[in-house]
């Protein structure tokens, strides 16, 4: 691999023989000045200013683009909607930017197939939308459908609050266009399910975090709108009821369940002292569930909740519930649920996780997590919620008053907590830089060196994000 990538020395002379090159196909795309949003991700590292950014409106600009910077040996860093918590959109010293902001676009929705084909740098929620118009439904939700872009999404293997029922976007992946480090584009805009022909060419980019290739192009899989969704808000007394609840809601709700929420008492505080946020309990419980299932006959999926319910009351699993009548209830149970956004303001400054858990460990980890936390940096605090029916639990970690936040301190305290247990670093937000570190943790060394011959096998130069994930 060519040491000059991470090398500044000669990276004005190679960006010029790149510009130099760029053919006439390519040469709109070059935006000038840098907009402000392009210098940095979600992440809390500082910003950073590309040599060049490039915004390409079709996979031929892309394959141009990626070929001249190839032929240069100028880094490349893909970015989409910049929604990221860990430094992968981020651009660095001397390279360029190649954002894909311009190729939006639904191109299709295969009704028959229940497929969609998009454009990569789609927002999320247009392609909700869109679906939505035709009666069906994309099961990805993230608190950031507004901006975060399908092909970023994808790059990230992202997840989002109904994984449980849907699985994540290696489970809405159908097909895929993707352009390699060199300029070739790779078609395989599969539409079908079973398409058992060798080597899943697709899944190789989905969560590489642009590090192998550009996704392009996407095909979606579809599902049929619901027809009813029904939610409740629990308490409960102690995490092994937490676990009875997830044991119950999977026997008797089948495949209705969609969301399965539990938040410690640490999160709950906080999180309904958040303007506009109703807590919905008369009481405080040690912990508390949000439960949706989405159906597709009021009829028969209403009375099916209730029972289920019911049940939970009678074995005395549930203490108290508060059950949602209509979907504003439902949007109301989520609202203290995604309180969370809003911390930044509440709490100030703090640091974001997201870690992969077996179910039954989550408590002990959250305890011994606290603790760590504690101990590491003195006042420091910690809340933990999430996914857990997925394994996803989140938690934010922050020291009041201190700035800058001890955020090396805090990640130590949390990753060697997950590495005890036997956990993953990252559940659904990805590795970028800010994990990079941290990545030994949670796979072997076997599948790290996997992970670098398949980057120097389809990124020899090294140009695609460089420094993201994995040194090859």
């Amino acid at each position: 691999m060519d040491g000059g990538i991470s090398n500044p020395a000669g990276t004005a002379e190679r960006l010029a023989q790149m510009l130099a090159a760029l053919p006439d196909l390519a040469r709109d795309a070059l935006v000038d000045p840098v907009p402000p949003r392009n210098l940095n991700d979600w992440s809390a590292l500082p910003p950073e200013t590309p040599a060049a950014l490039f915004c390409p409106r079709s996979a031929e600009q892309v394959a141009a683009i990626l070929a001249a910077a190839n032929a240069a040996r100028v880094p490349v860093v893909p970015q989409g909607g910049l929604t990221g918590l860990c430094g992968g959109a981020r651009p660095i010293a001397g390279g360029i930017a190649l954002s894909l902001e311009k190729m939006t676009g639904i191109e299709e929705i295969d009704e028959a197939s229940a497929t969609m084909t998009v454009l990569a740098g789609t927002p999320l929620e247009l392609i909700q939308r869109a679906a939505a118009e035709r009666g069906l439904f994309f099961s990805l939700d993230l608190g950031a459908r507004g901006s975060c872009a399908i092909g970023g999404n994808a790059g990230t293997n992202a997840g989002g609050n109904r994984v449980i029922r849907y699985g994540m976007m290696r489970d809405l992946v159908l097909g895929a266009e993707v352009v390699l480090p060199d300029g070739t584009i790779v078609n395989a805009l599969s539409k079908l399910i079973k398409n058992n022909t060798g080597y899943d060419v697709r899944q190789l980019f989905i969560g590489s975090e642009g590090t192998l290739g550009v996704i392009t192009r996407l095909v979606l899989k579809l599902h049929p709108a619901p027809g009813c969704t029904h939610a409740a808000i629990c308490g409960l007394s102690d995490y092994d009821k937490v676990v009875d609840l997830l044991r119950g809601a999977r026997r008797k709700l089948g495949p209705t369940l969609s969301a399965f929420e539990a938040m410690w008492p640490d999160y709950w505080e906080v999180a309904c002292a958040v303007p506009g946020v109703r807590d919905p309990l008369e009481a405080r419980h040690a912990h508390t569930v949000l439960i949706e299932a989405q159906g597709t006959d009021e009829a028969i999926d209403g009375p099916r909740f209730m029972a289920f319910l019911e049940a939970m009351f009678e074995e005395g699993i549930i203490e108290d519930a508060a059950i949602s009548q209509s979907l504003s209830d439902v949007q109301a149970f989520w609202g203290v649920r995604d309180a969370c956004a809003e911390f930044k303001t509440t709490l100030g400054p703090h640091h974001a996780y997201d870690v992969g858990l077996p179910t039954g460990q989550m408590d002990g980890f959250a305890r011994a997590c606290r603790a760590a936390v504690a101990e590491a940096v003195p006042g420091g605090r910690s809340v933990y919620y999430g996914h857990i029916g997925d394994g996803n639990l989140h938690l934010l970690a922050w020291v009041p008053g201190a700035a800058p936040q001890p955020g090396e301190a805090l990640d130590e305290a949390v990753y060697a907590t997950v590495r005890a247990f036997g956990g993953s670093v990252s559940a659904e937000h990805g590795i970028g830089t800010t994990k990079k570190k941290y990545l030994e943790f949670s796979r072997s060394p076997e599948e790290l060196d996997l992970m670098r011959r398949v980057k120097r096998a389809l990124d020899p130069n090294g140009i695609l994000n460089p420094g993201k994930v994995i040194d090859a």
